[in-house]
């Protein structure tokens, strides 16, 4: 097999596209930022849009490019994307209940910063995905209610029918944690895969809906492999799991588009935990040095689960 010990957590190391976009905001190269989005896929545009703005280190720049073009709704769901990424950075990923009441002020405070940002480029350019996005998550943090965060999503289908970036969200939104149910998060995640052409990565929402309920279930700070693994060998769980790898990741037709080595990620973890080596294996050995964060730092440190387990299913000795 290809590959080594090594973790790349980088989502530039599944898409050479990030690269040239970093480099062009490092030299605050905004036409030659543009130039690259606008002809990158929408679910790939808002990924590196949303990273873009998480690794800008002021809100300076971009402010500045919104100002001077109010139409440029790249530049506002980038702006957006920073703004958020701060206000979350202050909460922190912590339970509700620990996290103080200044926190969440200023946690408000600049999501209700990046909305105003957002709402505007939403009615300059309602068909940009990218904006829709950040609004889900905007959204979610300021808790605006089930049936707003429902027409942000229904906008940002209307301009890409398999939007993963705000799927991947609505999940998030869905859980009991936020205000959803179970049943709302496995209806959604299923219905998104059943929409979506063969091979297509959706079906890794199904696995993110079984981690996230996996994971509600385990009173640690870490989940631990033991109480997960009792969850996935459920009879149901375990088949619609694999019913969904084989519609995705396990399918002739899978292809590297965006998400794929999300997907694979989360089947690889949640087929490891099972004990079936075979088929976390397979998606371990496509996807090489490559990694995600997520779903594996529910286990732990990431790029340690990440080697123990693929060195288990036999990727790599």
């Amino acid at each position: 097999m290809s590959g080594g010990p090594e973790v790349l957590l980088d989502p530039g190391a599944a898409y050479p596209e990030f690269a040239p976009a970093r480099a062009a905001m490092q030299a605050r190269d905004w036409p030659g930022v543009r130039r690259l989005l606008d002809a990158t896929p929408p679910g790939l545009r808002s990924g590196i849009i949303h990273t873009c703005g998480e690794e800008q280190q002021d809100a300076e720049f971009l402010t500045a490019v919104v100002r001077a073009d109010p139409a440029d709704t790249t530049a506002a769901a980038m702006l957006g994307a920073h703004l958020i990424v701060v206000g979350w950075r202050i909460r922190t990923a912590a339970s509700a209940d620990q996290v103080s009441r200044r926190q969440f002020a200023k946690f408000h405070e600049w999501l209700r910063q990046a909305e105003a940002v957002l709402l505007e480029a939403s009615v300059v350019n309602p068909r940009d995905p990218a904006v829709w996005h950040e609004l889900l998550i905007s959204g979610r943090g300021l808790q605006v209610g089930r049936s707003e965060v429902l027409r942000r999503y229904d906008r940002c289908r209307l301009a890409d029918p398999h939007h993963l970036p705000a799927q991947q969200s609505m999940v998030q939104q869905l859980c009991p944690k936020w205000g959803g149910s179970w049943e709302l998060v496995h209806s959604f995640a299923r219905e998104q895969m059943l929409a979506a052409p063969p091979g297509f990565p959706q079906a890794g929402l199904v696995a993110d809906a079984h981690i996230e309920h996996g994971y509600a279930g385990v009173k640690h700070e870490a989940m631990t492999a033991g109480a997960f693994r009792k969850y996935l060998q459920q009879e149901a769980v375990r088949a619609e799991l694999y019913d969904a790898a084989q519609r995705s990741v396990w399918s002739p037709e899978f292809r590297r588009w965006y998400g794929w080595e999300w997907a694979a990620s989360s089947f690889a973890m949640v087929f490891a935990l099972l004990g079936d080596d075979r088929g976390a294996g397979h998606l371990f050995g496509l996807l090489g040095n490559v990694a995600t964060t997520q779903p594996w730092e529910y286990l732990g440190v990431p790029t340690w689960q990440i080697r123990k387990y693929r060195k288990r299913a036999g990727a790599w000795r």
